[in-house]
Formats: C-alpha cells, structure tokens, sequence
C-alpha cells in the first residue's frame, strides 16, 4: 500500500489552485451573481447602494484597513463647472506604500497605475458601480505576474475586500 505525503509545496499549489479559482470566479461572476469583466483588464461591481453611500462605504473600508486615501475626484462636479451634464461619476485615489513598494521595487513601470484608483459610477438605468483596475492584468502588463505573486495576490484579497464591503456587506450600526 501507498502511503500519501503532502509536502510543503504540495499544499502551497492546493492554496494557490484554490486562490485562483476563487479569482476566476469573481471575474467571471462578480460578487452576487453581476458579470465583474466586461471591458480588459476592469472589474466592475454592482452595488446595492447609491453613488454617494458607495462612495463613503468604500472610502470608510479603505482606511479601516490602514490604506491611505490620496484624493477624491468628482468628475460630475467638473463637468457642471464646465456646463456639461454627466452622472455621478467619482474616483477615489488610494493605497498603501506596504503595498505598492514592493510592486515597484520589482518592476518600477507598475508606478504608472499605482496609487489603486476605485471609479464609482450610475449608469443610465440609475445603478451604482464600483469598477478597479484587475491587479492580475496589471501585472501581466508590466511583465510582473511571476515576480510580484505574493505582493499581487495581498492586494488583490483587500481590493475585493474592501470593494465587496462598499458595494455588498451591510455594516452594523454603532
């Protein structure tokens, strides 16, 4: 009879087969069924909140996890400065240098899409978005997909994670 073994590496391949699986579903899927690609290299997320609420759940998320919010850009409010019309549409600028560095140390052209940018946006049949740049199609762009696994793969879990508390997850009252 065969004994099995499991080595180290055996299971590091089971968690990062798993990992992937779970990123290819959320891709494919979305949080709670709403298709998250639909233009390379974007995820977009539909949110069960309104522009403004998704935008401070988001914001709220962000900095509980010690990210640093950067800016917040209104385009709507820009376009009204310049008498044009355009719905909701804002952009929270935002990351970690715990994050980001790592990235850049590897391969410094990822500065280019770093800080993590969030669009929050209504379309026109009045739903709320949250759409990010897919941190493994930046990767794969900049040729760092096989250098930075571990520095990608954390920031990918607190985008989603935070993403999916902005648009999704009910927060409990103080």
């Amino acid at each position: 009879m065969k004994e099995a073994t499991t080595t180290a590496s055996d299971a590091h391949a089971s968690s990062r087969g798993a990992v992937i699986g779970v990123v290819v579903a959320i891709c494919l899927f979305g949080f709670e069924g709403v298709k998250a690609m639909s233009i390379e290299g974007l995820i977009s997320i539909k949110s069960n909140y309104g522009p403004e609420e998704t935008m401070e759940r988001l914001e709220a998320a962000i900095k509980a996890t010690g990210m640093t919010v950067f800016a917040r850009i209104d385009h709507a409010a820009a376009a009204a400065a310049a008498g044009m019309k355009l719905r909701p549409t804002n952009l929270l600028i935002f990351g970690s240098a715990k994050g980001g560095t790592p990235l850049m140390q590897t391969v410094q052209t990822i500065g280019i899409d770093l800080p993590l940018k969030a669009l929050i946006w209504q379309d026109e049949a009045g739903a709320t978005w949250i759409s990010y740049n897919d941190l493994i199609w930046l990767a794969k762009r900049h040729k760092a997909e096989t250098k930075s696994k571990a520095a990608i793969h954390a920031m990918l879990i607190a985008l989603d994670a935070v993403a999916s508390t902005a648009t999704t997850a009910r927060v409990a009252p103080n």
